[in-house]
């Protein structure tokens, strides 16, 4: 089950986190992995592991907030392998700022970023999917997309940014699956990543995070990529426009 062999995919974001793990693990389901984001030292790094693993990868320089860098992706994975199966969009930013002192500048940064840069990429990607009428995008969201009766302090932002993703991914689904592209989308809980690394450390704040978890342990990157391998793969033909929490139960508590 899960057999990737033969497929391409682009991996936003991918120099750490999610991304690095989802790179990893569609790798060793036999995709070739084409590894994006802006610290290319770091993309290097992986695409020599994934080499180690058998599969084929490359690094490229993106910055989702600017098009003709994502555009370049796009092309020299085409250039590359002449094709692009699978994107997983999960380059993101998170900044913690209350409402009443955010500026206009905090806001656009985040919406180009966690929004509008999955716009442009699942398009662009869309668009050579549509050659093969075969694709998989696959949009990494969070538990605060709103909609579940939970808000989130001090990241109306962010809270913003995902919530159009989810949005988006509903749409896109039903758009393009006479394309025989499926868009879905996971809402990861607490991971333990770059981002949420400070908010850990601190046992004060770890604890308030987790409260609600009924498994009280924050996640691993990893266990975000075995949901981005399922949605990759042949076995989630029936699935498309779904959105799948992955937070320890967070939400069901």
């Amino acid at each position: 089950m899960f057999d990737l062999t033969g497929k391409v995919a682009l991996v936003t974001g991918a120099s750490s986190g999610i991304g690095r793990a989802s790179a990893l693990a569609l790798a060793k389901q036999g995709a070739t992995v084409v590894v994006a984001a802006r610290r290319v030292d770091r993309l290097q790094e992986l695409a020599k592991e994934i080499v180690t693993l058998g599969r084929e990868s490359l690094p490229v320089m993106m910055d989702v907030t600017k098009k003709d860098t994502i555009t370049a992706a796009v092309a020299k994975t085409i250039e590359m392998y002449r094709r692009l199966d699978i994107l997983l969009n999960n380059a993101g930013v998170a900044e913690f700022v209350p409402f009443l002192d955010m500026t206009e500048e905090q806001w656009d940064k985040t919406i180009d970023t966690n929004l509008k840069g999955y716009f442009l990429s699942a398009q662009l990607a869309a668009r050579e999917m549509t050659r093969h009428n075969w694709g998989r995008i696959i949009n990494i969201a969070s538990i605060a997309s709103g909609g579940v009766g939970v808000g989130f302090p001090s990241v109306a932002h962010y809270c913003a940014s995902k919530g159009g993703i989810v949005a988006m991914t509903e749409a896109l689904a039903i758009e393009l699956a006479p394309m025989g592209i499926l868009v879905n989308c996971i809402g990861p809980g607490v991971i333990e990543t770059e981002m949420t690394e400070g908010l850990l450390k601190d046992p004060k704040q770890a604890e308030g995070l987790l409260a609600r978890a009924p498994l009280k342990r924050a996640g691993k990157p990893e266990e975000i990529a075995a949901a981005v391998v399922f949605l990759a793969s042949q076995e989630a033909s029936y699935t498309t426009g779904a959105t799948l929490y992955i937070d320890g139960g967070w939400l069901a508590n």
